[in-house]
Formats: C-alpha cells, sequence, structure tokens
C-alpha cells in the first residue's frame, strides 16, 4: 500500500505528521470521492513528487476516472485562479480588482463531476496555495450548497496534512 509506504518515509522527528496522515485519510467522515479527490487535489498541489507518486494510484483507485480527471482538473486551474487572484488581491492598486481576468475557467463551470466536490477540491488547493480570496469565495459556494462547516475543515485539514507531509519527505530526500 503506497500510503504506508509514505507514511514510513516520515522521520521520527515529525510522527505527528504519520499520525495525522493515517487519521484525516483512514478515519475521514467524507465520501470516498470527496476524500480521495481532495488527497489528489492536494498531492498535486503540494508540489512533491514523492507525494504525488504515493497517493496518485490509491486516488485512481478510489475514483471514477472522471472524479481522478476532475480533481487533476481542480489542482490545475485553481493553480492559476490562486496566483492570479491573490496578487490582485495583494497589490494596493484597486483598479485591478475592477479589471476583466480574461482566463478561461471552463472547467469550473462543467467539471464532469458534482459541482460541490469539484467545489470543495478547489478550496482544499486554495488552502495551499494561500489565495484568501479563493478560499472566501468557493467555501462561500459550499456552504450555499449546504456542505456544513466541519466538512468544509476536512478538507483544509487534508490539505494541511498534506502539504506538511510533501515538505518533510522533501527535505528528507535533500538531506539524506
Amino acid at each position: 500500500m503506497a500510503l504506508d509506504e509514505l507514511k514510513s518515509a516520515i522521520p521520527d522527528y515529525a510522527k505527528d505528521l504519520k499520525l495525522n496522515l493515517g487519521s484525516v485519510i483512514g478515519n475521514s467522515d467524507l465520501p470516498q470521492q470527496q476524500l480521495w479527490g481532495t488527497v489528489l487535489a492536494c498531492a498535486i498541489a503540494a508540489r512533491s513528487p514523492r507525494v504525488l507518486r504515493e497517493l496518485a494510484p490509491e486516488a485512481e483507485a478510489n475514483l471514477s476516472p472522471e472524479a481522478f480527471k476532475a480533481a487533476k482538473s481542480a489542482a490545475a486551474i485553481m493553480s492559476m485562479n490562486n496566483v492570479f487572484y491573490r496578487t490582485r488581491h495583494l497589490l494596493s492598486d484597486d483598479e485591478y480588482g475592477t479589471m476583466r481576468a480574461g482566463l478561461r475557467m471552463n472547467v469550473i463551470g462543467n467539471p464532469g463531476v458534482d459541482k460541490v466536490d469539484f467545489e470543495l477540491w478547489s478550496f482544499a488547493v486554495s488552502a495551499i496555495n494561500g489565495c484568501g480570496m479563493c478560499l472566501d469565495s468557493h467555501e462561500q459556494v459550499l456552504r450555499k450548497a449546504g456542505v456544513d462547516r466541519d466538512v468544509v475543515q476536512e478538507a483544509f485539514k487534508i490539505a494541511s496534512v498534506i502539504q506538511a507531509v510533501a515538505v518533510t519527505v522533501d527535505a528528507e530526500d535533500v538531506l539524506a
């Protein structure tokens, strides 16, 4: 099992991460599609080849082909959107906020899976990429769709753990 291999790569000084990784994936109350789509989108967003290599096969085994593709699409589109909207928000000149983005984002309107699942994955990727505007936007869409705060928090717990594991195992690979 690739998850066990990834957990074994986490050093003793980061034992909490090992426990948290097992917990956020193994003890999640999220439906399988939401869980594994979040895991896959976050593994891509974390930019760690090792983490992605270990988690992607399990995600693929637990997702339909459409959901696997949609989770990858969420990571891709949010990689662009998070940079664009985070930059727009951070600039002192408010005029940028009134300008047309002019970026294609069709997949958000037609992701090929339930819109709530895609929004959850987009939200989790935005947590990793640190875009407050995107976090607020996706959280509002999720809440308006009736998604409980517990589910939203579960997504950013998964994001935080996967990001921390990526940083840690990549550092160990370099320091070894």
